[in-house]
């Protein structure tokens, strides 16, 4: 599966998590992004998102995908970033493994209806881990988020490096992508 294409179309996202995206990580950047994602899940059908409803994945893919048009990867990348800050997300730990664990759990639990893909995280040294991506969103985001949550929880003064190491990407219309970690 190429990013922008859920991996079934039953699968939905809840309108906190679409709110929380447009509000508060692209209101971040600039009103003009948060219009813009408005006016994209607009056209999508998804008008005036609640919190409390649920949403089609791939109407929020393809609204997506129309915002990451609009911006440069590395904006995707910092987008990605803000989301364990602004999300309902996990906390009750304080380890980068454990952070990076979360990643998978709150996904979970902001999307349902069959098989929505996962993140999987696997400790590969002291300092070092691998994060595989199986999920419809696009590399850069991805890159963000992992670099975010292990920002959290790396101890003061670490120095978070991501580089991608699998040997799929989604870029190439594979189901997987995989990030090694450094802290």
């Amino acid at each position: 599966m190429a990013s922008y294409e859920a991996f079934d179309p039953a699968v939905e996202i809840n309108g906190q998590t679409v709110l929380t995206i447009v509000e508060e990580a692209m209101g971040k950047f600039s009103d003009e992004y948060r219009e813009r994602a408005l006016t994209a899940l607009d056209a999508e059908g998804i008008t005036d998102p609640a919190a409390d409803e649920w949403y089609p994945q791939q109407a929020w893919l393809n609204a997506f995908e129309t915002i990451a048009d609009d911006l440069q990867p590395h904006v995707l990348d910092r987008l990605g970033e803000q989301i364990p800050r602004v999300a309902d997300w996990p906390n009750d730990f304080d380890s980068v493994p454990e952070g990076l664990q979360s990643i998978d759990e709150a996904y979970q639990r902001n999307h349902r209806g069959g098989d929505i893909g996962h993140y999987r995280f696997e400790s590969v040294g002291e300092r070092t881990g691998e994060v595989t991506c199986e999920n419809p969103y696009p590399c850069p985001f991805d890159r963000g988020l992992i670099r975010g949550v292990a920002q959290q929880y790396a101890p003061v003064g670490a120095f978070v490096f991501i580089e991608e190491t699998g040997q799929t990407c989604r870029r190439n219309g594979d189901d997987t992508c995989t990030y090694t970690v450094y802290w």
